[in-house]
């Protein structure tokens, strides 16, 4: 039963009761309008409490619906009997109210909340807005501008906070359903206040909206559903509700089919999916983890560190003497403090966090821990030495995980007499920043071992996506692809300022050669010397003393310590110089060739990625380049970018290039030529 219906004292209530997160599937719809109904017909009831039971109060659209036309009732039509009703309605929120589930409340007389209440309108991040009457209910309750906030960030309020912003009316003191109750019955004695639609008071002064919609311009421009809610949400001042109303159901419908729109939806799925692991007998259940260790303290392993301590788990930092050992607690509590210092991190937190972070020094020190996260140098010998005698101190069932980017994880635990217990965990730079962790299944890892490495990376907010053993996994494998054609592209002719503009204007928040100046060239120069391989005009940047943004120069000059890079003729000067001793004649290069040559080489390498089962899923890609390497979500990431573009102009286009330029690694690779002669795309594998 979707919901139960009973009535008290001439109160009837009717709770929601529809697990998981009670979403708003069909029958949960008519069972709700059948109790409005009901309410409404009997002379012995004077209002009608919903309430629900469970972890949320309602979650949203039920998502098995996306793609189908609704079935009666419509989530529009119960809207309106909510609104229209003689009798005093009054939502009961104790949990979260999101989406759908918030615009059904705002169309009740009162929302009454509990503490754990949280009420939001998240459909900007399906690439949606909300479309059942949440832009023009929301500005009237709680104003424009902090209405356009609310439904643009797609973060949902606290209790307290929405009760101030006047999007619910009040806090209950004690029981939640009592004081709904009481609510309701006080309604019930007297004239209905006037609904939310026909409220124009609260609007606040359009000055404050134009404001927040110009400070989401450059959004606006990119994110086609954030230019849909603000104008959505002007017409709440433009038009009468009905006509207002009208508009905001035809912006939701050409979103169904914007294409930006359809990516974003895509990533919701691909999400969904990723946290579902292949090959996890079912019952398998992850160990617990109450105590973790880090071997080193260095810019990841403090990082790491702060990861569990963030998620309230006891972390052992352990270095190899105590100065080193010092620096580390220094460094993440200089972290913690830059956080305080800018209002994010309340100094209480920051000292909560900070006494579950020990220092320690010697691996003896990981004894207790039940996950053991090493984060020492990127040498192989150096990490099989730390494997074995992890092996001989960590206790049984303990994980024992490498943060290698490019390593393999399967030589790390052939040097330990547990190898079901070994696997990677590859937290992404600044790693208590960055959402994405790959887990590295290796050859012998246990499926408990797997699952308590996903279930881990959930507890510390990250996204875990599992991918196999290869070297640099899916990510940075992929990313050495674009690294390769950067370097063609400026022998060829491009600059560097030409190669970042382009990916920039393609949604990425920096370009590759910034990126690099950012991070030091001197890095992936290192790892070039100690593997053999070499970059001619990245390392000649790097002889020339031209490090990046440390020593002021790099692929750009950066002036008095400025972050912006600005484009140095001595570096265009350079190039020339290194294309000429590499035999390479210079011409110039359109944008849409410098684009195709950063963007599809790395489509082609997702192929073998799938091909070789590295990667279980082509949205498991996606989200790996969505959470790891800040892919423009409104794209939907690289598969789903090809799949849009049509798999049959990419092979093509790749094809072309390799002909042109003499680049054989850019012909199709075989899953991608055999699905572009098939005219099926990277989904179909799903």
């Amino acid at each position: 039963m979707a919901v139960r219906y009973e009535v008290a004292d001439g109160i009837a209530t009717a709770t929601i009761a529809a697990p998981p997160v009670n979403a708003l599937s069909a029958a949960l719809r008519a069972a709700l309008l059948d109790a409005v109904r009901r309410a409404g017909a009997d002379d012995a009831v004077r209002a009608l409490v919903i309430a629900a039971e469970g972890r949320t109060f309602i979650a949203g659209a039920d998502i098995s619906e996306f793609g189908r036309p609704p079935a009666s009732p419509t989530l529009a039509e119960l809207v309106a009997a909510l609104e229209g009703s003689a009798k005093p309605v009054v939502a009961a929120i104790g949990a979260a109210a999101l989406g759908g589930g918030l615009e059904l409340a705002m169309a009740c007389t009162a929302r009454i909340l509990g503490a754990g209440a949280k009420l939001g309108l998240p459909e900007v991040k399906l690439g949606l807005l909300p479309g059942c009457g949440g832009t023009q209910r929301a500005p009237r309750l709680m104003g424009a501008a902090a209405a356009l906030k609310l439904m643009a960030g797609g973060e949902p309020l606290g209790a307290q906070a929405a009760v101030a912003a006047g999007l619910a009316d009040a806090l209950a003191e004690g029981d939640l359903l009592a004081a709904a109750r009481a609510r309701a019955a006080k309604l019930a004695e007297g004239p209905l206040p006037p609904p939310a639609s026909a409220r124009t008071d609260r609007l606040g002064p359009r000055e404050a909206f134009e404001a927040e919609a110009a400070a989401l311009a450059k959004r606006a421009a990119q994110e086609p559903q954030v230019a849909a809610i603000i104008g959505c949400v002007r017409a709440a001042f433009d038009l009468p509700f009905d006509a207002a109303l009208a508009r905001e159901r035809a912006a939701f419908v050409a979103l169904l089919d914007d294409p930006r729109s359809k990516a974003l939806r895509h990533v919701f799925f691909a999400e969904r999916e990723a946290a579902k692991v292949p090959a996890i007998p079912a019952g398998t259940r992850p160990r617990e983890v109450r105590r973790a260790a880090v071997l080193g303290s260095g810019t990841m392993g403090a990082g790491i560190a702060m990861c569990f301590a963030n998620a309230g788990i006891p972390v052992r930092v352990i270095e190899t003497d105590a100065e080193a050992s010092a620096r580390g607690l220094q460094r993440i509590r200089g972290t913690y403090d830059a956080s305080v210092k800018r209002g994010s991190l309340a100094p209480e937190a920051r000292d909560a966090r900070m006494a579950l972070i020990e220092g320690a020094v010697g691996l003896d020190a990981a004894a207790d821990a039940d996950m053991v996260v090493e984060a020492v140098f990127e040498e192989m010998g150096l990490k099989k030495q730390v494997f074995a005698t992890l092996d001989r101190v960590a206790k049984p069932g303990a994980v024992l995980a490498s943060n290698t980017s490019y390593l393999d994880i399967d030589e790390m635990a052939a040097a330990t007499s547990r190898p079901g217990d070994v696997l990677g965990m590859h937290f992404f730079s600044p790693a208590n920043v960055m959402k994405l962790l790959e887990v590295v299944r290796a050859r012998h890892t246990s499926p408990e071992a797997l699952a308590t490495a996903v279930e881990t990376g959930r507890r510390l907010a990250k996204v875990p996506v599992v991918v196999g053993v290869c070297f640099g996994f899916v990510g940075n494998r992929m990313l050495a692809r674009r690294s390769a054609q950067v370097e063609r592209l400026l022998l060829e002719g491009a600059l560097p300022e030409e190669v970042d503009a382009a990916l920039v204007e393609f949604g990425f928040r920096m370009g590759p050669c910034a990126m690099s100046d950012l991070a030091g060239l001197d890095i992936g120069w290192r790892i070039r010397r100690a593997t053999g391989k070499r970059a001619p005009v990245a390392d000649a940047l790097v002889e020339a003393g031209r490090l990046g943004q440390k020593t002021g120069k790099g692929f750009f000059l950066y002036p008095e310590g400025a972050r912006a890079g600005v484009p140095d003729p001595e570096v265009a000067a350079l190039i020339g110089r290194v294309a000429a001793q590499e035999g390479v004649a210079r011409r110039t290069i359109g944008r849409d060739e410098i684009l195709d040559r950063l963007v599809l080489p790395m489509v082609n390498e997702g192929a073998r990625i799938l091909e070789e089962g590295i990667a279980a899923r082509p949205g498991d890609i996606d989200v790996v380049w969505l959470h790891g390497y800040n892919w423009p979500a409104w794209r939907g990431g690289p598969m789903h970018h090809a799949d849009a573009r049509g798999l049959a102009e990419v092979a093509a286009t790749l094809d072309a290039h390799a002909a042109a330029t003499g680049d054989e690694s850019l012909r199709p690779a075989p899953l991608l030529a055999r699905l572009a002669a098939e005219g099926r795309g990277f989904a179909s594998l799903r």
